[in-house]
């Protein structure tokens, strides 16, 4: 039972993870219809500019919350440069295209620009652990860097739900989520949105990279969000690609299901990203469109 307990925290850490980033995959999915494959290099390009700040004698947090800022501008200026005048083509394949070039351009800038040896991200979150509960003769603790992502994950979730639901930028969001064109005729600027969606995914990128790279012993490198992604849109699939709750649970049962994997699956090697992709298959044979996600109904 204690080991059970142990695995299943560790899981709930590394799902706010996939959590973190799979919000950022839904946003931009939302308001603009498109996947985007680059979104975990934003985030290591994110998280290199937080490491490059720390270097200087800027508390972390303070750097993290810096790379927001940058990322935030980025990611509109992606949208706007680079992303736009694809969609204007009306070919979502263009897309889909433009963002895996976007992928490899920002991977091989990264390691231009900072190098290819692996760096160490100074953690937010004070070390330690907290005793949770007694079992089986032992103690069961819960590590203070565990419940510092936890908060992070909730101080996300409500903050977006105050956005999207408590202010005029919010609806506008919806709006051009909901139907580009109908919101246009209302007045709406829908190109300025679909930069502000961008931004905001780039911005939320950013902390999960930085929270990935800070939870990293062996340091942090260029290869080291391309995994993250995989789960990451394993539980935006999962939960939806239009369910910002969706990713967050669906992210949680990720994690959860790939330690116990790990833990109780052990005598197959590599086999911890196979059950919870598994898992992922039957419940979107079961419900195409995700545990969370919405059925469209058109008439014809």
């Amino acid at each position: 039972m204690r080991l059970f307990v142990e695995q299943f925290l560790n899981g709930i850490g590394n799902g706010v993870l996939y959590s973190s980033l799979a919000l950022a995959l839904v946003l931009i999915f939302r308001t603009t219809g498109v996947l985007n494959f680059a979104q975990g290099e934003m985030a290591l390009f994110s998280t290199y500019i937080s490491w490059k700040f720390t270097t200087t004698g800027m508390p972390v947090v303070a750097a993290i919350a810096l790379s927001m800022a940058i990322a935030f501008v980025a990611g509109a200026l992606i949208e706007r440069v680079l992303i736009r005048p694809v969609e204007e083509a009306r070919s979502p394949l263009n897309v889909v295209i433009v963002t895996l070039g976007l992928f490899l351009g920002l991977n091989s800038l990264a390691q231009l620009v900072f190098g290819t040896d692996p760096q160490i991200m100074p953690s937010p979150f004070p070390s330690g652990a907290v005793d949770l509960f007694s079992a089986d003769g032992g103690t069961v603790d819960i590590g203070k860097d565990t419940l510092g992502l936890i908060a992070v994950l909730l101080g996300e979730c409500v903050l977006l739900w105050l956005l999207l639901q408590r202010t005029r930028v919010g609806l506008k969001l919806r709006a051009v989520a909901a139907n580009p064109d109908s919101s246009r005729l209302h007045g709406i600027n829908a190109g300025t949105v679909l930069m502000l969606g961008w931004g905001l995914a780039a911005g939320l990128g950013a902390v999960a990279g930085a929270l990935v790279a800070a939870g990293s012993r062996s340091g942090f490198s260029a290869s080291t969000m391309q995994g993250i992604l995989v789960f990451a849109f394993a539980a935006a699939a999962l939960g939806g690609f239009d369910s910002l709750i969706g990713a967050v649970v669906a992210g949680l049962v990720v994690g959860v299901a790939r330690a116990l994997t790990i833990q109780y699956v052990d005598f197959l090697d590599g086999i911890e990203p196979v059950v919870p992709l598994t898992l992922i298959l039957v419940v979107l044979l079961v419900r195409p469109n995700g545990l969370f996600g919405r059925r469209t109904v058109e008439r014809v």
